[in-house]
């Protein structure tokens, strides 16, 4: 299935650079004007093309989902973006500097003539400047100086700088309209990829929410910072979650109910109950727990390929630290495993999590168990820590 999406990708990507050598884009590159222009044509639609496949990729997929997983679609999605972004501005470059004569001093004023002189211009300059600020706050150093919740809302506008340049090519865009194959692929893509959004990130979390009704049991204190929440509801037998997956949730306790939370499963699912652990490093990880007993919970998924499924040989190794443990631990009580197939490396710092839950495993299902306690050292990369490792019980 991967090797069919990257074929599918460059397939795309093909299709468009030959409706663009076509029309004559080739042609149109031996003249510096009309080359400027050519140029700023093609990468127009290389920009439009991974623009919607990057929504196609974070669209939740089912297929997609299983054959790539959650992070390694995170990633694809980031490489994407950034280059769609960046043909982008190509795009707006050299077209404004193509119909300037090529001239560079005539630029601006031939920007300020294509905004508002030319049908859609409008809407694409202002898609162009959500998708400016989507960029901006991706970059990392960005990133880290945001609040999650701030992030996640100012990501959405994405879609919105996506549907803002629908007008832009369907009134602009020669390629667009070049011949019936090329309006059918356009028309195709765009149908898709709302249609994804529409139908796995909107419709199947509705019904699926409806469907099971989730609601909270209980509230549990883990450690510093760290509660458990307690879930059941309806049919939980038919929602096919497995150790390791995780959902996005939303807790309908108020304001903020409307930002979702990516978190892993912490226990196997059961047929009856559903347990998250989390920790406070936010503002809504840190409200979960004021969460009462019966509060309705909405959630997208299960997602993810860390499951049992992934498993390729009989021995395992299982690595975390931190509460990062959490969907291991999920795992571990899961997977069918003989005493000694799996070991556990546990790095943490404090008092770890779970630790009366890892001793039963290791002696009920024969996992065996590595603690190292203490932070990682400093200047030395890897695992290392300060504390010398024990593999019978966390000091």
């Amino acid at each position: 299935m991967r090797t069919g999406a990257v074929a599918l990708l460059w397939s795309s990507l093909l299709l468009v650079a030959y409706w663009w050598a076509a029309g004559g884009g080739v042609q149109d590159l031996g003249a510096w004007e009309t080359g400027l222009t050519s140029a700023g044509r093609l990468a127009g639609l290389l920009a439009s093309d991974l623009l919607l496949v990057q929504v196609l990729l974070m669209a939740r997929v089912p297929v997609l989902e299983r054959a790539f997983g959650q992070d390694r679609l995170a990633r694809h999605h980031r490489v994407v973006g950034f280059t769609s972004f960046n043909l982008l501005l190509g795009h707006l470059v050299l077209i404004t500097w193509g119909y300037a004569a090529g001239e560079l001093s005539a630029t601006p004023a031939t920007l300020w003539e294509l905004t508002v002189e030319y049908p859609g211009m409008l809407l694409a300059v202002a898609g162009t400047v959500c998708l400016v600020m989507v960029v901006v706050t991706s970059v990392r150093a960005a990133r880290r100086r945001l609040r999650y919740e701030s992030w996640h809302l100012l990501h959405l506008y994405g879609y919105l700088g996506a549907g803002l340049a629908l007008p832009h090519q369907l009134w602009t865009g020669q390629e667009f309209l070049l011949s019936p194959a090329a309006t059918v692929f356009w028309w195709g893509l765009w149908a898709a990829s709302a249609g994804a959004v529409l139908v796995w990130r909107v419709a199947l979390p509705l019904w699926r929410s409806t469907r099971h009704r989730l609601r909270v049991t209980s509230v549990v204190p883990e450690g510093h910072g760290v509660v458990s929440v307690y879930m059941t509801g309806r049919r939980m037998d038919r929602l096919k979650a497995e150790a390791g997956q995780f959902f996005t949730w939303r807790f309908l306790t108020g304001p903020g109910w409307t930002r979702g939370h990516p978190y892993s499963l912490s226990a196997a699912p059961d047929g009856r109950s559903l347990r998250i652990t989390v920790k406070d490093l936010g503002d809504d990880s840190g409200a979960l727990r004021q969460v009462r007993p019966g509060t309705r919970v909405l959630v997208e998924g299960p997602y993810g390929r860390l499951s049992a499924r992934a498993r390729t040989r009989r021995k395992v190794a299982f690595i975390g630290a931190g509460v990062g443990i959490t969907p291991l631990r999920a795992l571990a009580e899961e997977l069918d495993c003989a005493p000694g197939d799996a070991v556990l490396l546990y790095r943490f710092s404090g008092t770890p999590l779970f630790a009366d839950e890892i001793a039963v495993l290791a002696r009920e299902r024969g996992l065996e168990v590595v603690w190292l306690p203490g932070r990682r050292r400093p200047r030395v990369r890897g695992w290392a820590t300060a504390s010398a490792p024990s593999t019978t019980s966390p000091p």
